[in-house]
């Protein structure tokens, strides 16, 4: 084919699929008034992603608030899904309004082409008469040639018909297109930004009444663990890491502490992004090696256990001293009452909402678990519970809003099985499953600013997210 009939087949292909998309597409317009946004002044689930998440509400017999909330990801405000419908179909119209314009500068340029050519074969038309009046002055050759130039040019008569045709057909779908797009933009905004700012000022609302609900939350009772999300995978198969739960939000450091024994050296690292790339940004030596891999970072001091003792050192990494030392009285140490996997894990410090603890095991309650709130600064017991767990039986602990949670084992299929509750001294036994995803959990421990579980698993760092039932307090309470 010639390359004006290319260019027609071109044109006319690109005419067919605007004819059946304008009358698939712009029907659908009618359905632009279905959607509706629906009021409601009660608390609705929504997607972390987007928002707050309510776990769960009801009322408990003297008419309070129960309710569990799960703080967001990130805050996201969606648009209204008709503003975002009309905005695409807007933008789809104005797409093929681009399109429908080259389209017509195109035709308009082939069309003068055609008309060239028209002129073109008016003077071949009556030289070819002229030949036939004399064809025996001419040669043969030079006949055939233009007998053959006129047999290519004959079929475009009809073509520019068509192009007339077409050209029309075009200029009135540049119109529609203008005209439908004067529509649509009318329609965003005299309904799309009424209804986004509405639903906008809905969403403050409710975000606004969950962050006061989050306020009135008391200390919650652990759920569901979920996890877990692995964050690197370095040194031995023993070890602790952590965050410090009192550092404000935008202080990140991590500290990290390899091995349960003969060691004194504390890295330091601005970020988790910084601990994941291994860029370190001081390092620390301690005046004691540490015992067991369960040491707390709180409140700008490592407390831990100093080796072959039971005496906890408190150490500031600010000053880089030992700011105060206690013997824990009866507490046992290496080795007499660690955990079940070892590693002189006789004593364990960990801190949550209500402060500085520390859980072992002593002869005096029969080799069973006790736990103790201690002063922060003195490291001096304030006050003690006894419970009736073995230490030895423990996989590992952690505590959380004052309740202490012993998990079965530190090998697969560990769960926790057991809690003790400080405020009311009493005990019961659970089954919270979480998976031991590397055989062998070492460490773990309570964040209460991150609501995480750190734990070093067989050589992994590693972090489990933790689901809590909330109670809120009303104004009645005291």
């Amino acid at each position: 084919m010639s390359p004006p009939l290319l260019k027609l087949g071109a044109v006319l292909s690109t005419m067919a699929m605007i004819s059946n998309w304008m009358s698939q597409t712009l029907p659908s317009l009618v359905g632009l008034n279905t959607t509706r946004i629906t009021t409601s002044d009660t608390l609705t689930q929504i997607s972390p992603k987007e928002g707050w998440q309510v776990y769960s509400s009801a009322q408990d017999p003297d008419g309070r608030c129960i309710c569990t909330v799960v703080a967001p990801e990130q805050n996201l405000c969606s648009r209204d899904a008709k503003s975002r419908q009309l905005r695409q179909l807007l933008e789809k119209v104005q797409n093929m309004s681009q399109s429908i314009e080259v389209l017509n500068l195109r035709t308009q340029r082939d069309f003068q082409y055609v008309l060239k050519m028209e002129t073109q074969m008016k003077g071949l038309k009556a030289k070819f008469r002229q030949i036939e009046d004399d064809r025996k002055t001419l040669m043969t050759k030079h006949f055939q040639e233009l007998k053959e130039k006129m047999d290519e040019l004959l079929p475009l008569i009809p073509v520019l018909e068509q192009y007339k045709t077409d050209a029309k057909l075009i200029t009135q779908f540049k119109e529609e297109i203008r005209n439908l797009s004067t529509v649509l933009t009318g329609i965003q905004e005299e309904i799309g930004a009424y209804d986004y700012e509405e639903l906008h000022q809905r969403v403050l609302s409710l975000e606004t009444r969950l962050r006061d609900c989050m306020k009135k939350l008391t200390c919650g009772k652990l759920m569901k663990i979920t996890g877990p999300i692995t964050v690197k995978i370095s040194g031995t198969r023993f070890g602790a890491w952590m965050t410090d739960p009192l550092a404000s939000e935008k202080n990140n450091r991590v500290w990290y502490m390899d091995s349960y024994t003969n060691n004194k050296i504390v890295r330091e690292y601005k970020s988790i992004a910084d601990f994941v790339s291994g860029a370190e940004s001081r390092t620390y030596n301690l005046p004691f090696k540490w015992a067991g891999t369960n040491h707390v970072v709180y409140n700008g001091s490592l407390y831990f256990n100093k080796y072959q003792s039971n005496i906890i050192i408190k150490y500031s990494f600010d000053s880089g001293r030992v700011l105060a030392q206690r013997s824990l009285e009866y507490a046992g140490f290496h080795n007499v009452y660690p955990y079940t996997w070892g590693g002189f894990s006789d004593i364990d410090l960990m801190a949550d909402e209500i402060g500085l603890w520390a859980v072992y095991a002593t002869n005096q309650n029969a080799g069973n678990i006790v736990i103790s709130q201690l002063n922060q600064d003195t490291l001096e017991v304030l006050k003690s519970w006894s419970t009736g767990y073995p230490k030895r039986s423990a996989g590992e602990s952690f505590m959380i809003c004052g309740t202490l949670y012993v998990t079965n084992s530190h090998l697969t299929g560990a769960k926790v099985y057991y809690s003790y509750s400080t405020k009311t001294s009493t005990y019961e036994y659970t089954d919270i499953p979480f998976h031991n995803q590397y055989f062998h959990i070492s460490m773990l421990d309570y964040n209460a600013r991150d609501r995480a579980l750190y734990a070093w698993n067989n050589g992994h760092q590693v972090l489990f997210n933790v689901t809590l039932f909330h109670v809120i307090k009303t104004e009645d309470d005291t």
